[in-house]
Parts: C-alpha cells; structure tokens; sequence
C-alpha cells in the first residue's frame, strides 16, 4: 500500500537520535573510553571473581558504547568533504572502533589497550574539532 501524494514525507533527514538535533561530540566516546581504561585499572588491582566478572560486564558494555559514539560521527557526521580533506579519516575510524571491540579494549583487560583506543579518540576529536571550526 502506497500513501497518498500529500502524506508521503518530502524530506528525508537522517540522524543519531529520533529528532536530527546535529549535536555531535567526540567526548562522548572519550568518556566512555575513560571508563573502560579505569574499569581495567580497577580489574588488575583486585583478585576478587565476583568483582572482576562484574568489572568485565561493565567494561564490555562501556566499550560498546564507544563503538556506538565513533559509529555516529562516523555515519552521521563527518560527510564526503570532511574525508577528502582528511584522507586517513576512515582508516582513523576503523582502528579506533576495532580498539573499541573484541580484539582491542572490549576483550582484553589490559589498560594499555584501553590507552591506545583513547590516544585514537583524540586523533579523531581533532579533526572534529578542526571541522567544526571551518
């Protein structure tokens, strides 16, 4: 069933939310990584099993979120200009969301991984950054 002429949207609008706000910000990641690194930290310096099963449900959600934050400005915000001005931006992105995942800060427990997804979070931030200022 089609809808009528007149109820058929004549824009379409795309953004990370319900309501295209266009509030994007790569702190959102970074705090989330924060937490992973912190949540790793915390791990290493406590034996207990029930406490460290608990930090890895939490550490492995934190890291979701990451991935979910760097996706957003990933798709939603950085657009066709932003990649040919910066052409390692989607190599960029793809080590930082794999930082974020099973092989990086998401499956392991070593805060050092946790480090590395933060150090490419401020690659990225600064592109952000330089983007929003142009």
């Amino acid at each position: 069933m089609r809808l009528p002429r007149i109820l058929t949207p004549r824009v379409t609008a795309s953004a990370h939310c319900d309501l295209p706000c266009g509030v994007y910000d790569p702190a959102q990641a970074r705090i989330e990584a924060e937490s992973v690194k912190m949540i790793c930290e915390k791990y290493q310096a406590n034996t207990d099993p029930e406490f460290r099963t608990r930090a890895i449900l939490i550490k492995e959600q934190r890291a979701e979120l990451v991935k979910h934050h760097l996706w957003v400005l990933w798709t939603d915000y950085f657009k066709p200009p932003h990649f040919e001005k910066y052409p390692n931006l989607h190599q960029l992105f793809n080590e930082a969301t794999k930082l974020a995942g099973a092989a990086g800060a998401k499956g392991a427990t070593d805060p050092a991984k946790a480090d590395e997804l933060l150090q490419k979070i401020d690659e990225i931030a600064k592109i952000f950054w330089e983007t929003k200022q142009a």
